[in-house]
């Protein structure tokens, strides 16, 4: 079995679907907003209850950051929504995205959510969209291992630090053991800006171990 999935730089396969807060038409109705859409395995489950309960208390970071959440499984919207009740009722917290019912697996199957090996249910995967539409990043995890959310910020974080200053950032960002929070300069390409960034290093505008590894604080 073929498993198609959009590409990081492609534009995001557009639908329509029926969700816990109304329908939405995707991506149009988040344009203009950074997105996470991720899938879970299905309701009712231990570990997708612990993801959505980790995903519900870091949803204002994720608003800080103008971007929404928006989850997914190939359930009907009846038992996302009494499954959200559930939740609410015995664990204390409500969950504020809206969750797609997609209970033909027809949104999974265009983004590449179900696992030809796992059954029917989609497995965990998160796709990163941009305000234009664009995937800019994606996850995939096995049903057994839970997601870490605060890799997901980070990675929206990092996604919009890049693209505001045009600079890359290094493992572990804003922690990295060589640069701290510092953010890596875009490699020279040529011999002249080569040249050029040592002598920035030496005149104290930015920092390099070498022409090709430089970096500065934002």
């Amino acid at each position: 079995m073929c498993v198609n999935m959009p590409l990081i730089g492609e534009k995001a396969p557009e639908f329509k679907a029926l969700t816990t807060k109304g329908v939405i038409e995707f991506p149009k109705d988040y344009e203009g907003k950074w997105i996470v859409l991720f899938s879970h395995p299905a309701d009712f489950t231990p570990v997708c209850t612990t993801e959505f309960v980790a995903f519900a208390k870091r949803y204002d970071e994720f608003k800080k950051l103008n971007c929404e959440l928006i989850g997914l499984s190939i359930d009907q919207v009846f038992s996302h929504i009494k499954w959200t009740e559930w939740i609410k009722e015995k664990l204390g917290v409500e969950i504020p995205f809206p969750i797609i019912a997609d209970d033909r697996g027809k949104i999974a199957e265009l983004y590449g959510m179900i696992h030809p090996g796992k059954g029917t249910n989609t497995v965990r995967a998160v796709f990163i969209i941009d305000p234009k539409g664009i995937v800019r990043a994606m996850l995939y995890y096995p049903q057994e291992l839970g997601r870490n959310m605060d890799e997901i910020l980070r990675m929206v974080k990092g996604l919009q630090v890049s693209d505001e200053n045009g600079v890359a950032l290094p493992a572990n960002w804003p922690n990295n053991e060589l640069i701290g929070d510092k953010v890596i300069i875009p490699p020279a390409t040529d011999e002249k800006t080569a040249k050029e960034r040592l002598e920035k290093a030496k005149a104290g505008e930015i920092e390099c171990y070498d022409w090709w590894l430089c970096f500065k604080k934002l």
